[in-house]
Protein backbone atom coordinates (compact mmCIF):
# COMPACT_ATOMS: atom_id res chain seq x y z
CA UNK A 1 0.00 0.00 0.00
CA UNK A 2 2.74 2.30 0.77
CA UNK A 3 4.02 1.64 -2.34
CA UNK A 4 1.46 2.42 -4.49
CA UNK A 5 0.79 5.81 -2.23
CA UNK A 6 4.11 6.81 -2.94
CA UNK A 7 3.69 6.10 -7.07
CA UNK A 8 0.04 7.78 -7.30
CA UNK A 9 1.35 10.85 -5.48
CA UNK A 10 4.73 10.56 -7.97
CA UNK A 11 2.50 10.70 -10.86
CA UNK A 12 0.24 13.27 -9.72
CA UNK A 13 2.91 15.26 -9.03
CA UNK A 14 4.34 14.79 -12.66
CA UNK A 15 0.92 15.48 -14.63
CA UNK A 16 0.50 18.92 -12.12
CA UNK A 17 4.13 19.78 -12.95
CA UNK A 18 3.48 19.38 -16.64
CA UNK A 19 0.42 21.14 -16.91
CA UNK A 20 0.83 23.87 -14.61
CA UNK A 21 4.17 24.76 -15.91
CA UNK A 22 5.51 24.36 -12.41
CA UNK A 23 9.68 23.68 -12.66
CA UNK A 24 11.05 20.74 -11.63
CA UNK A 25 11.94 20.56 -8.23
CA UNK A 26 9.03 23.09 -6.63
CA UNK A 27 6.43 21.95 -4.11
CA UNK A 28 2.92 22.57 -5.27
CA UNK A 29 0.73 22.23 -2.53
CA UNK A 30 -2.16 19.07 -3.21
CA UNK A 31 -5.07 19.57 -4.65
CA UNK A 32 -8.39 18.91 -3.41
CA UNK A 33 -8.96 16.13 -5.92
CA UNK A 34 -5.62 14.81 -4.95
CA UNK A 35 -5.96 14.62 -1.10
CA UNK A 36 -9.36 12.69 -1.28
CA UNK A 37 -8.08 10.02 -3.83
CA UNK A 38 -5.43 9.23 -1.16
CA UNK A 39 -7.48 9.78 1.15
CA UNK A 40 -9.89 6.60 -0.16
CA UNK A 41 -6.65 4.47 -0.70
CA UNK A 42 -5.20 4.77 3.06
CA UNK A 43 -8.93 4.00 4.47
CA UNK A 44 -10.07 1.48 2.43
CA UNK A 45 -10.91 -1.93 3.56
CA UNK A 46 -10.36 -5.18 2.22
CA UNK A 47 -13.39 -7.39 2.29
CA UNK A 48 -13.14 -11.46 4.02
CA UNK A 49 -15.21 -13.92 1.81
CA UNK A 50 -17.00 -14.85 5.08
CA UNK A 51 -17.50 -12.77 8.40
CA UNK A 52 -15.74 -14.57 11.39
CA UNK A 53 -16.24 -14.79 15.28
CA UNK A 54 -14.07 -15.19 18.04
CA UNK A 55 -15.49 -16.62 21.21
CA UNK A 56 -13.66 -16.67 24.46
CA UNK A 57 -14.61 -19.96 26.80
CA UNK A 58 -12.89 -17.90 30.46
CA UNK A 59 -11.79 -20.47 32.82
CA UNK A 60 -12.72 -18.56 35.53
CA UNK A 61 -16.34 -18.86 34.10
CA UNK A 62 -16.49 -22.55 34.18
CA UNK A 63 -17.95 -25.07 37.01
CA UNK A 64 -18.14 -28.10 36.79
CA UNK A 65 -22.10 -28.51 37.28
CA UNK A 66 -22.61 -26.07 34.02
CA UNK A 67 -23.46 -27.39 30.73
CA UNK A 68 -20.44 -27.61 28.76
CA UNK A 69 -20.49 -24.80 26.36
CA UNK A 70 -22.32 -22.68 28.59
CA UNK A 71 -19.91 -19.99 29.56
CA UNK A 72 -18.55 -19.98 25.90
CA UNK A 73 -19.27 -15.98 24.98
CA UNK A 74 -18.77 -14.09 21.51
CA UNK A 75 -16.14 -11.60 21.39
CA UNK A 76 -15.95 -10.10 17.89
CA UNK A 77 -17.32 -10.12 14.58
CA UNK A 78 -15.18 -8.74 11.62
CA UNK A 79 -15.38 -9.00 7.79
CA UNK A 80 -12.37 -7.05 6.80
CA UNK A 81 -8.49 -7.72 6.58
CA UNK A 82 -8.31 -4.68 8.96
CA UNK A 83 -10.55 -5.61 11.08
CA UNK A 84 -9.18 -8.86 12.18
CA UNK A 85 -5.50 -7.59 12.43
CA UNK A 86 -7.16 -4.34 14.53
CA UNK A 87 -8.37 -7.12 17.03
CA UNK A 88 -5.94 -9.80 16.90
CA UNK A 89 -3.59 -6.86 17.74
CA UNK A 90 -5.24 -6.33 20.74
CA UNK A 91 -6.03 -9.53 22.23
CA UNK A 92 -3.73 -12.00 24.31
CA UNK A 93 -2.15 -14.67 22.27
CA UNK A 94 -2.40 -18.20 23.22
CA UNK A 95 1.12 -17.97 25.65
CA UNK A 96 -0.47 -15.31 27.35
CA UNK A 97 -4.26 -17.36 28.50
CA UNK A 98 -4.70 -18.40 31.61
CA UNK A 99 -4.58 -22.32 31.98
CA UNK A 100 -7.94 -23.54 31.21
CA UNK A 101 -9.29 -21.09 28.53
CA UNK A 102 -10.15 -21.62 24.92
CA UNK A 103 -10.42 -19.09 22.11
CA UNK A 104 -12.42 -20.09 19.09
CA UNK A 105 -12.37 -18.44 15.54
CA UNK A 106 -15.70 -19.55 13.83
CA UNK A 107 -17.72 -18.48 10.72
CA UNK A 108 -20.23 -15.76 11.43
CA UNK A 109 -23.48 -17.56 12.70
CA UNK A 110 -22.23 -20.90 13.67
CA UNK A 111 -21.56 -21.22 17.34
CA UNK A 112 -18.33 -23.22 18.34
CA UNK A 113 -20.70 -26.15 19.76
CA UNK A 114 -21.44 -29.92 19.17
CA UNK A 115 -25.06 -28.80 19.35
CA UNK A 116 -24.59 -26.38 16.66
CA UNK A 117 -26.53 -27.53 13.29
CA UNK A 118 -23.51 -27.02 10.99
CA UNK A 119 -21.53 -28.75 13.99
CA UNK A 120 -23.43 -31.55 14.38
CA UNK A 121 -22.17 -33.92 12.29
CA UNK A 122 -18.35 -32.44 11.60
CA UNK A 123 -14.93 -33.19 13.39
CA UNK A 124 -11.75 -31.98 14.34
CA UNK A 125 -8.35 -32.48 13.24
CA UNK A 126 -6.00 -31.62 16.43
CA UNK A 127 -2.17 -31.00 17.10
CA UNK A 128 -0.38 -30.20 20.21
CA UNK A 129 2.26 -27.86 21.27
CA UNK A 130 4.53 -27.44 24.19
CA UNK A 131 2.88 -25.01 26.86
CA UNK A 132 3.84 -21.23 25.16
CA UNK A 133 4.91 -23.13 21.33
CA UNK A 134 1.62 -22.45 19.66
CA UNK A 135 1.34 -18.75 18.80
CA UNK A 136 3.13 -18.51 15.41
CA UNK A 137 0.87 -21.64 14.56
CA UNK A 138 -2.55 -20.34 15.59
CA UNK A 139 -1.75 -16.88 13.40
CA UNK A 140 -0.87 -19.10 10.37
CA UNK A 141 -4.51 -21.21 10.94
CA UNK A 142 -6.11 -18.05 11.23
CA UNK A 143 -4.69 -16.45 8.38
CA UNK A 144 -5.38 -19.84 6.37
CA UNK A 145 -8.71 -19.98 7.47
CA UNK A 146 -9.75 -16.09 7.04
CA UNK A 147 -7.83 -16.33 3.53
CA UNK A 148 -9.77 -19.12 2.16
CA UNK A 149 -6.39 -21.21 1.82
CA UNK A 150 -8.26 -24.74 1.69
CA UNK A 151 -9.56 -26.34 -1.10
CA UNK A 152 -12.57 -27.60 0.72
CA UNK A 153 -13.03 -24.23 2.99
CA UNK A 154 -16.55 -24.75 3.25
CA UNK A 155 -16.12 -28.07 4.44
CA UNK A 156 -14.33 -25.49 7.91
CA UNK A 157 -16.18 -24.50 10.42
CA UNK A 158 -13.96 -22.97 12.68
CA UNK A 159 -10.72 -23.27 14.90
CA UNK A 160 -10.15 -23.28 18.32
CA UNK A 161 -6.80 -22.89 20.76
CA UNK A 162 -7.11 -24.63 24.03
CA UNK A 163 -4.80 -23.77 26.51
CA UNK A 164 -3.85 -26.39 29.62
CA UNK A 165 -1.42 -26.93 32.21
CA UNK A 166 0.93 -28.83 30.27
CA UNK A 167 0.39 -28.14 26.53
CA UNK A 168 -1.94 -26.32 24.08
CA UNK A 169 -3.92 -27.39 21.15
CA UNK A 170 -5.42 -26.19 17.95
CA UNK A 171 -7.94 -27.74 16.70
CA UNK A 172 -10.05 -27.59 13.57
CA UNK A 173 -13.75 -28.02 13.17
CA UNK A 174 -15.44 -29.15 10.00
CA UNK A 175 -19.22 -29.93 9.23
CA UNK A 176 -18.92 -33.28 7.17
CA UNK A 177 -16.61 -36.01 9.32
CA UNK A 178 -18.03 -38.52 6.58
CA UNK A 179 -16.49 -36.98 3.97
CA UNK A 180 -13.22 -38.45 4.04
CA UNK A 181 -11.56 -37.22 0.49
CA UNK A 182 -12.35 -33.43 2.20
CA UNK A 183 -11.15 -33.99 5.64
CA UNK A 184 -8.20 -35.79 4.72
CA UNK A 185 -7.40 -32.83 1.93
CA UNK A 186 -7.94 -30.42 4.84
CA UNK A 187 -5.64 -32.16 7.67
CA UNK A 188 -2.77 -32.26 4.83
CA UNK A 189 -3.10 -28.98 3.46
CA UNK A 190 -3.27 -27.70 6.91
CA UNK A 191 0.13 -29.48 8.33
CA UNK A 192 1.81 -27.91 4.78
CA UNK A 193 0.67 -24.09 5.87
CA UNK A 194 2.40 -24.62 9.20
CA UNK A 195 5.49 -26.78 8.29
CA UNK A 196 3.72 -29.39 11.01
CA UNK A 197 5.78 -31.95 11.18
CA UNK A 198 3.99 -34.66 13.57
CA UNK A 199 0.90 -37.12 12.58
CA UNK A 200 -2.17 -35.45 13.32
CA UNK A 201 -5.46 -37.04 13.76
CA UNK A 202 -9.64 -36.19 12.82
CA UNK A 203 -12.11 -37.31 15.36
CA UNK A 204 -15.86 -37.62 14.54
CA UNK A 205 -17.57 -35.13 17.11
CA UNK A 206 -20.36 -38.28 17.92
CA UNK A 207 -17.30 -40.10 19.05
CA UNK A 208 -16.42 -37.65 20.95
CA UNK A 209 -19.73 -37.38 22.69
CA UNK A 210 -20.23 -41.18 23.40
CA UNK A 211 -16.50 -41.90 24.23
CA UNK A 212 -14.82 -38.42 25.56
CA UNK A 213 -11.36 -39.08 25.41
CA UNK A 214 -11.30 -42.92 24.30
CA UNK A 215 -13.00 -41.54 21.41
CA UNK A 216 -10.26 -42.75 18.09
CA UNK A 217 -8.69 -41.25 14.96
CA UNK A 218 -10.92 -42.47 12.19
CA UNK A 219 -8.51 -40.21 9.95
CA UNK A 220 -4.66 -39.74 10.04
CA UNK A 221 -2.10 -37.59 8.02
Amino acid sequence: MADELSKTASEEYKTSSVEDGVEEGEIVAESDDTASSLGKQITMKHPLEHSWTFWFDNPSGKSKQAAWGSSIRPIYTFSTAEDFWSVYNNIHHPSKLAVGADFHCFKNKIEPKWEDPVCANGGKWTMNFSRGKSDTCWLYTLLALIGEQFDYGDEICGAVINVRVRQEKIALWTRNAANETAQVSIGKQWKEFLDYNDTIGFIFHDDAKKLDRAAKNRYSV
